[in-house]
């Protein structure tokens, strides 16, 4: 595996960073398609060739989802998806997902990843990524807390594992809800806590970014569930400071992504996975 600080690396990173924040001048699906079809078929059969282990919850299936959607549509993408934890599942070319943790509580999720990998995957991966969902982070999460035991567990499964890529997700967004209850209650000063939770889920995701950025790989999920389609972003204002919501045309509850926002998450994930696949 190549060391994060290599040129191909970096490369790699600020285009992911770019399609996930920017949108650019094309629409969002496509910048998706686009980015799909320059992959070389190449690229594709050695990420297939590749052992991938993806810990999440049900966000994560919607992205798994969306990923066999593209399948579908890009025949070169011959991914092997299998639901399953098993080591003995490791021997060959794989995209291996499952359920990690508990929802609401995001260090059952990191405690369990960390089993996973200690029981075996951890040597035979290439690469790993765990996803934490909206749920885990609200008003009353301390976010520094939470990132300093998830930067340790990553810091100690890399020095086991030296050969492991691991790549890093910040937390989903929901939607911030707009109606007149809503606004009486900015109004008389009580809190919109769909405000006050996606505060939270910005501050992680931003320690996030920062830490990893330029270093190890990063999908920002948030940052994609928060762009719309021209390239703007869908944003709140508190106390003069800017923050992201997610999209409502991405989802169907104000959360889990709906057949539109599982595609955009799930191509920018291929992507990244295509072009890590000649490093991890």
């Amino acid at each position: 595996m190549s060391k994060p600080t290599s040129p191909v690396f970096a490369l790699i990173a600020a285009f992911v960073m770019f399609a996930s924040c920017n949108g650019g001048n094309m629409s969002e699906k496509n910048s998706v398609d686009s980015a799909i079809k320059q992959v070389p078929a190449s690229t594709w059969e050695t990420l297939a060739q590749k052992k991938v282990y993806f810990g999440h919850q049900s966000v994560g299936f919607n992205i798994v989802e969306g990923m066999q959607d593209l399948m579908k549509q890009y025949p070169a993408i011959q991914l092997n998806i299998k639901e399953t934890a098993n080591t003995a599942d490791f021997t060959t070319g794989i995209f291996a997902h499952s359920r990690v943790g508990k929802n609401t509580e995001p260090r059952t999720k990191i405690d369990e990843f960390v089993k996973f990998m200690d029981n075996g995957i951890g040597a035979k991966a290439d690469a790993a990524a765990l996803k934490f969902c909206y749920v885990d982070v609200n008003a009353d999460t301390d976010v520094e807390a939470l990132f300093a035991d998830y930067v340790n567990a990553m810091k100690q499964l890399k020095q086991k594992y030296p050969k492991l890529a691991l790549i890093h997700f910040t937390v989903p967004l929901t939607t911030t809800r707009t109606s007149w209850k809503t606004w009486v209650k900015r109004i008389i000063g009580r809190k919109d806590m769909d405000r006050c939770n996606n505060i939270k889920r910005n501050q992680y995701n931003d320690m996030l970014v920062k830490h990893y950025q330029g270093k190890e790989p990063i999908l920002d999920i948030a940052a994609i569930e928060s762009t719309f389609p021209d390239g703007s972003r869908s944003a709140f204002t508190q106390d003069d400071k800017t923050y992201y919501s997610m999209v409502p045309e991405y989802t169907h509850d104000g959360g889990h992504l709906n057949d539109l926002g599982r595609k955009k998450a799930a191509g920018q994930f291929l992507v990244l996975l295509a072009n890590g696949s000649v490093w991890f």
